[in-house]
C-alpha cells in the first residue's frame, strides 16, 4: 500500500515539471533478438532529429544494453547507477550523434524483470526529473516478453513490431501481440519489415502476420513500411556509426528517412495522452 501511495505521489509531483508540449512516445519491440531492432530505434531516432524533432532514446535492455556500443559511445554512468540511487536521469543523460539525446543502459547487469518494486519504481520516479523539451521519447525495450517489456509497450503511445522473413521472428512476435492484446488490452501495431530483401518482400512479410492476427486476435496491424537488407548497415556496424550517419545515401539509410517522414504523420498525442508526465503514470500502472 504504501508502494502505491508512493508512487502515486511520484506522478502527481511529476505534472509540476511536466513538458512543455506533448511528446510522441514510441516502444520498439521484437518477439526474438536478433531482428535489428535496435538497429531500427537508433536510426529511426537519427532519421527524426534530422526532420528538425528534439529525440531521446532510452535503453531499456538493463540486461544486454547495447547502444552506447553500436554508437561508440563510453558512459561514465547509466541506469544501474539511477536505480542504485548514486546518480539521477539527467546526470546520464550522453550526447549521441546531431543531437541525439541517449539514456545509457548497462550490459551485465539485473535484468528490469528481477528489480525490486522499488527499483522499477525508481526508474519511472526518475523520469519526472527530465527537463528536456522533448518531441520524441523513443524506448529500445528488451527483446522477448520480459516485465519490462510489458510496462513499456503499454505506456507508450506507439508500439512497433520489428519482424524479419524469419520463422521464429514471426512466432515470437506474434506470440508478444497475443499477450499484449489478450492481456492488456493494446489493440493496435506498428509493424515494420526489417532487413527484406525488397519492398514485395516486406509487404509480403507483413500479410503473413495480419493473416494470423486476423484469425486469432482482435488487433490492427499497420504497415509501418520495410528497411531492406543492406551491406553498408554491417560496415557502419563495424564502424561503431549508424548507417544514417556513415551511410546516408545507402538504400537503408533512405527507407530510415522515409519511416520517419511517415511517422511524423502520425496523430499527435493531446490532452491526457500526450505529455511525459501521463506515460510515466501509465509506466507506474502497468508495473503495479
Amino acid at each position: 500500500m504504501l508502494m502505491m501511495e508512493s508512487q502515486m505521489d511520484q506522478a502527481a509531483g511529476l505534472r509540476k515539471v511536466s513538458n512543455p508540449g506533448p511528446v510522441r512516445v514510441i516502444a520498439v519491440a521484437s518477439g526474438k533478438g536478433g531482428v535489428g531492432k535496435t538497429n531500427v530505434s537508433v536510426n529511426l531516432g537519427l532519421a527524426m532529429v534530422a526532420e528538425g524533432k528534439k529525440v531521446m532514446l532510452m535503453d531499456a535492455d538493463l540486461g544486454l544494453a547495447n547502444i552506447d556500443i553500436m554508437l561508440g559511445l563510453h558512459p561514465e554512468y547509466n541506469l544501474s547507477h539511477v536505480i542504485n540511487g548514486e546518480r539521477t536521469l539527467e546526470e546520464i543523460i550522453v550526447d549521441g550523434p546531431n543531437g541525439l539525446q541517449i539514456i545509457p543502459a548497462s550490459s551485465g547487469t539485473q535484468n528490469m524483470a528481477e528489480l525490486t518494486p522499488a527499483e522499477h519504481a525508481g526508474v519511472i520516479q526518475a523520469f519526472s526529473e527530465v527537463g528536456h523539451d522533448l518531441d520524441v521519447l523513443i524506448i529500445d525495450t528488451a527483446a522477448g516478453i520480459a516485465d519490462s517489456v510489458i510496462s513499456f509497450t503499454r505506456a507508450a503511445q506507439e508500439v512497433i513490431i520489428v519482424v524479419c522473413d524469419e520463422p521464429t521472428s514471426i512466432t515470437d512476435a506474434y506470440a508478444l501481440i497475443k499477450l499484449l492484446n489478450r492481456d492488456y488490452g493494446i489493440q493496435r501495431f506498428r509493424v515494420l519489415s526489417n532487413m527484406a530483401h525488397s519492398m514485395q518482400e516486406g509487404r509480403e512479410l507483413f500479410n503473413k502476420m495480419v493473416k494470423v492476427t486476423d484469425r486469432f486476435l482482435d488487433v490492427a496491424l499497420d504497415f509501418m513500411g520495410t528497411v531492406p537488407y543492406d551491406e553498408y548497415l554491417r560496415k557502419a556496424l563495424q564502424k561503431q556509426r549508424a548507417v544514417i550517419d556513415a551511410y546516408p545515401r545507402s538504400k537503408a539509410a533512405m527507407s530510415f528517412k522515409t519511416l520517419a517522414k511517415r511517422a511524423d504523420n502520425w496523430p499527435i498525442p493531446r490532452s491526457a495522452g500526450g505529455h511525459l508526465e501521463f506515460f510515466v503514470e501509465r509506466l507506474i500502472q502497468s508495473a503495479q
